[in-house]
């Protein structure tokens, strides 16, 4: 991959406004769409990301044994409502795919308001918001409305209609694999099974892809590995077809919630000390931006999976506002007003700088060990024109000399002193080019 950017160069160089807008409007494009934990809806998706990214989508057929698990019969609808004694629709799953309870098994059946109201969940606290509900591992079936306008019903008969179907067919997920010097690999994973949910679902789905193809332009030390997957289920599905491949992964983010206004949350990985855990806690450290680095819990996304005993993958999460955090989540709220272009930009710009660091980080060995080698008659003093700090860059190499000894690697060497990895990566840089550090690794 000679000539190719690093990522660092290619983070430097990049129109984060621009990737903003970018992601933006393909959130804005995925928002309609009906997905499930299966189904056309999970498939046009994939089929939307397939065009920005080469993904290869994978079908697992309904009823195969996955670890604990086994993948489900796959739901399509086409409908779903309730009508009055009128035939007019109060509640209409063409007007937001959240009206309908996720996975609802087909009905058609008139019956009372007294009925049907067990099967209406409205946010008594948020009467203007319509909630999100689903019944993937039991057959049952609801409608979801604003409280307000449950209030409002009527006495009366009402139809109930959910044209769908639950049948054997597959679940699909989409997988993108990016080759780089080493089979060691880094894993990005999102979500893909959320219907119109702007922050809790596409806003990683987008970023990932794009992020993927950013990365596929740069010169790349590790492999990478990006995964689309319907939750939990998904996760667990690949993880059953995936063992050999398990064993290669070194590092991993689960993208989720990229794009409200909140500041950046990192949650650590299940050994709460890996590699990825303390690069992302200096990148958001560094950054001077708002932030919080929270101890790993077994609730959340598709961290727990990656990481449960079994498996102990060193993945965490990088999120801004974490999930239940919001009002929003999980409601009709959390709608495309509500993602910003420049928070997802500046979530893009901390997945960049993590990646970096895991790229850039090493072990290395001082050449000039006893003592300290004269800097001067090399040129290493008072020649750093051009770079933002030569005060900082000079004091990075000093220390990056003194504790290159084989042991302590550059993100170490960055932590103890203070000083940013990029100044330090780069201070490694002028050393090994002047001969007075080898990689040790």
């Amino acid at each position: 991959m000679s000539g190719t950017p690093t990522v660092a160069a290619l983070r430097t160089a990049a129109d984060f406004t621009a990737l903003g807008r970018e992601m933006h409007a393909l959130v804005s494009e995925l928002y309609p769409i009906c997905r499930s934990i299966t189904g056309e809806g999970l498939r046009r998706t994939l089929r939307v990301l397939q065009r920005e990214t080469p993904l290869t989508i994978q079908e697992v057929p309904s009823g195969t044994a996955v670890l604990d698990w086994t993948v489900p019969r796959e739901w399509n609808i086409r409908d779903a409502w309730v009508a009055n004694a009128k035939g007019e629709r109060v509640i209409d799953f063409k007007r937001s795919n959240l009206h309908v309870v996720n996975y609802s098994v087909p009905v058609r059946r008139r019956m009372s308001l007294s009925e049907l109201r067990p099967r209406l969940h409205s946010l008594p606290d948020r009467p203007d918001w319509i909630p999100y509900r689903t019944s993937y591992y039991q057959e049952d079936w609801g409608f979801c409305l604003a409280h307000r306008d449950l209030e409002r019903l009527p006495e009366g008969e009402y139809e109930a209609v959910v044209d769908a179907t639950l049948a054997d067919g597959s679940l699909s997920y989409g997988e993108i694999f990016l080759p780089g010097e080493t089979s060691d690999e880094v894993l990005f994973s999102a979500h893909a099974c959320h219907p119109s949910l702007a922050n809790d679902n596409l806003s990683g789905l987008a970023l990932l892809t794009v992020l993927a193809r950013m990365l596929a332009a740069a010169s790349r030390r590790y492999s990478y590995r990006f995964l689309f997957v319907p939750g939990t289920i998904g996760s667990i599905t690949w993880l059953a077809r995936n063992e050999a491949a398990v064993s290669r992964i070194r590092h991993g983010l689960v993208a989720a919630c990229v794009g409200d206004a909140g500041p950046v949350t990192y949650k650590k990985s299940r050994r709460g000390d890996a590699e990825v855990d303390r690069a992302a806690a200096h990148v958001l450290k560094q950054s001077g931006r708002p932030h919080s680095v929270v101890d790993f819990t077994p609730y959340g996304y598709d961290e727990r999976q990656y990481g449960s005993p079994g498996f102990d993958l060193a993945v965490g999460s990088l999120t801004r506002t974490p999930h239940g955090r919001y009002p929003e989540y999980h409601t009709s709220a959390d709608d495309l007003s509500f993602v910003r272009p420049d928070a997802l930009a500046d979530s893009l710009s901390a997945y960049l700088s993590v990646v970096a660091v895991l790229e850039g980080n090493g072990r290395y060995r001082n050449t000039s060990p006893r003592g300290e080698p004269q800097l001067g008659r090399r040129g290493l003093y008072g020649s750093m024109g051009g770079y933002p700090d030569p005060g900082q860059l000079q004091m990075a190499m000093l220390w990056v000399l003194n504790q290159s000894d084989g042991g302590p690697t550059l993100l170490d060497i960055a932590d103890r002193s203070g000083i940013a990895f990029d100044t330090i990566r780069a201070g490694a840089d002028l050393l090994v080019e002047h001969r007075l550090l080898d990689p040790s690794d």
